[in-house]
C-alpha cells in the first residue's frame, strides 16, 4: 500500500492521533471516576495517581499535537485556492457547502477548545496529585474538563470523518 504526502498526514491526524488520544482519555476517565475514598487504599492512591497524570498530560499532549497537525499540515490542503480542492468541491455544491460552513468551521475554530480543556485537567491533575482523593470538588473539576475536552474532540474528529468522505485531501 502507498500513501502520497497528503495521505500520510490525514492518517496520522485523524487516526493515529485520534486514536491516541481516546486511548488516553479511557484510561484518564476510568482514573479520575474511580477515584473515590472508598474504593481506593493508600498503596493504591500512589499508583494510580501515577497513571493518571500520565494518562492527563498524554491526553493534553495528543489534543495539542493533533489541533496543530490539523490546522498547518492538513487544513491548508484542504483550503488551496484551486477548483478541485476540497473546498471548492464542497462549497460548489449546495447539498454540501453547508458541510463546509459549518463542519469546517468547527473544526477550525472550536477544536482548538478540546487541548485548553485537557491542558486544564492535566494541570488540575498535578496540582493535587494524590490530595484528589480528598479534594473531591477538584476531582470532579477535572473530570468535567476532561469530558467537556473529549466532547469538543469528538465531534470534531466525526466532522472531519464525513468532510472527508464527501470531499478528501
Amino acid at each position: 500500500m502507498d500513501l502520497a504526502t497528503r495521505e500520510f498526514w490525514a492518517l496520522i491526524h485523524g487516526l493515529v492521533l485520534g486514536g491516541g488520544f481516546l486511548l488516553a482519555f479511557a484510561g484518564g476517565f476510568a482514573g479520575l471516576y474511580s477515584l473515590k475514598p472508598g474504593l481506593v487504599t493508600g498503596t493504591g492512591i500512589a499508583e494510580r495517581t501515577r497513571r493518571l497524570v500520565v494518562g492527563t498530560t498524554a491526553m493534553a499532549t495528543i489534543a495539542w499535537v493533533t489541533v496543530i497537525t490539523g490546522t498547518w499540515i492538513v487544513y491548508p490542503w484542504y483550503r488551496e485556492d484551486t477548483p478541485t480542492s476540497p473546498r471548492s468541491e464542497l462549497l460548489a455544491n449546495p447539498d454540501t457547502a453547508e458541510w463546509h460552513k459549518f463542519g469546517m468551521e468547527w473544526k477550525e475554530h472550536v477544536a482548538w477548545i478540546a487541548p485548553m480543556l485537557a491542558t486544564a485537567a492535566a494541570f488540575v491533575v498535578l496540582y493535587y496529585r494524590t490530595d484528589l482523593i480528598k479534594n473531591q470538588t477538584a476531582r470532579k473539576i477535572a473530570l468535567g474538563l476532561f469530558v467537556a475536552a473529549f466532547a469538543v474532540a469528538v465531534i470534531a474528529g466525526i466532522l472531519g470523518a464525513l468532510i472527508t468522505k464527501k470531499a478528501s485531501v
